[in-house]
């Protein structure tokens, strides 16, 4: 990549960076650079009620297939000794990871297939990654000369088809991107100045920043690979403000915590924490578990083996658990090199949306009720919406007797089961405990085997 392009950009971020930037109507609070007031920016509402999302690991490391997404990495910086021998007994002599670009060819890619699966696994939202930390972008950025989807490989703007697709179904669009790049010459300059110097978000990741929004109005900015380099460095409050004032999606957008080794789990709109978070209590702020069917890779592997995969039964758990402590549950995928879903995945996906098209009343839209787990057991796990409080249960119990002891008993206490009809049966134990009475007879006639929900009205 030539540094002098990316220079040309420069004259042109400094305007965007004095406000030359479109504005949208001033109408609501004006927010300053600085946390505290970025972070005094209500969530916007549509995230919280969302829940879950699936989350889509796609790029050059597609291409080998192997090991993980951070395999040019474990190839080039730690010359780890199976990455080495995997490319010279697959590839040619004097491989480069530039050369497998070309090879990532998208040729079997059908956004609207991909949409049509996202839309029936119940996702109500999708964060694609734009661009890892390789480097490549999946669209036609002018920061990433000769390196991105349009100019090699696909020839194809990834980000904006996907992208199209999804808004046709109404779902919302979150762009994955990455701040920092492995082995890019301007970036390793900042990181030997100390990160004093910023010719790497001058030339680079700002000019990306802005392009996104500007060209794709996304609903989310997930931000990653920060953890190098201060916030500082990143400019990264400078932007937020400029995304909460003036951007296309000041409105609507929501951004996670990723924008700085000091920010993850202390500044953002929506916390990640970190890759896989499980809180252990309810958190006192908005949060999103992410985590991948592939436990052991992001990107798609060609050697993934059954054992490796996260099991129905497992997904149901987590998204449960992650609902009633109040975050939403982003679940990962990674397509091949030509841009098909593996079909395990896709099987992993539907039975999720099969679960969801009965149970999703007790997660879509809910709030985390007083008491999240019954009696501390990983078994019984409540929401609540409204009127309503639900009661998930991951093992149907041996004697068709689901027993809560956290819901307050009255006379006017009305049960039923998600996926039923007719009201249950309940009855009120010595401890003044609420017994429901489950239909075991019919158990069988539902879609899944895991995680059922009983609706309770007129308790406290």
């Amino acid at each position: 990549m030539a540094a002098g392009r990316l220079w040309l950009l420069l004259p042109l971020l400094l305007l965007l960076c004095d406000g030359a930037l479109p504005r949208g109507p001033s109408v609501g609070p004006r927010y300053s650079p600085d946390w505290a007031s970025l972070d005094a920016r209500p969530l916007p509402g549509w995230f919280d009620a969302a829940k879950f999302g699936v989350f889509v690991h796609w790029g050059v490391f597609s291409v080998p297939a192997w090991g993980s997404e951070w395999f040019w990495w474990h190839w080039k910086a730690e010359h780890r000794s199976d990455y080495e021998r995997f490319v010279s007994t697959r590839f040619p002599p004097g491989t480069t990871y530039a050369d497998f670009a070309p090879r990532f060819s998208a040729a079997d890619f059908q956004p609207e297939q991909w949409a049509q699966l996202f839309q029936e696994a119940g996702a109500r939202y999708v964060v694609f990654t734009t661009k890892h930390h390789e480097g490549f972008t999946n669209w036609g950025s002018k920061a990433s000369w000769n390196w991105n989807s349009v100019d090699t490989g696909p020839h194809r703007d990834l980000v904006g088809e996907l992208g199209d697709a999804l808004r046709k179904r109404n779902i919302s669009y979150g762009l994955y991107h990455s701040l920092f790049e492995w082995f890019h010459p301007l970036y390793l300059l900042d990181k030997k100045n100390g990160f004093k110097s910023q010719f790497f978000v001058a030339g680079k990741t700002l000019p990306e920043l802005y392009e996104l929004v500007l060209r794709y109005k996304p609903d989310i900015i997930w931000s990653d690979g920060d953890w190098e380099a201060p916030d500082t460095y990143w400019n990264s409050t400078s932007f937020l403000a400029w995304l909460y004032n003036d951007s296309p999606v000041k409105d609507t957008v929501v951004v996670n915590d990723r924008w700085g080794f000091n920010c993850s789990c202390h500044h953002g709109g929506y916390y990640n924490c970190q890759d896989k978070f499980k809180p252990g209590t309810l958190p006192d702020h908005k949060w999103e578990m992410c985590t991948s069917i592939d436990v052991r890779s992001w990107g798609y592997r060609s050697n993934m083996q059954v054992y490796e995969l996260m099991s129905e039964f497992t997904i149901i758990k987590e998204l449960v658990h992650t609902v009633s402590y109040g975050g939403n549950y982003l679940l990962n995928v990674g397509p091949t090199k030509e841009g098909t879903i593996a079909p395990i995945f896709q099987e992993r996906l539907l039975a999720l949306g099969t679960w969801l098209k009965i149970n999703g009343e007790a997660i879509y839209e809910s709030k985390p009720w007083r008491i999240q787990k019954e009696n501390c057991s990983d078994e019984i796990w409540y929401t609540s919406k409204g009127p309503a409080v639900y009661a998930i249960f991951l093992v149907w119990p041996k004697d068709d007797v689901l027993t809560l002891s956290s819901p307050v008993l009255s006379a006017s206490i009305q049960v039923s089961m998600l996926g039923f009809f007719k009201p249950l049966k309940w009855q009120s134990s010595p401890q003044q405990e609420l017994q429901v009475l489950l239909p075991s007879e019919n158990r069988w006639l539902l879609p899944f085997q895991h995680g059922w929900t009983i609706k309770l009205l007129g308790v406290s």
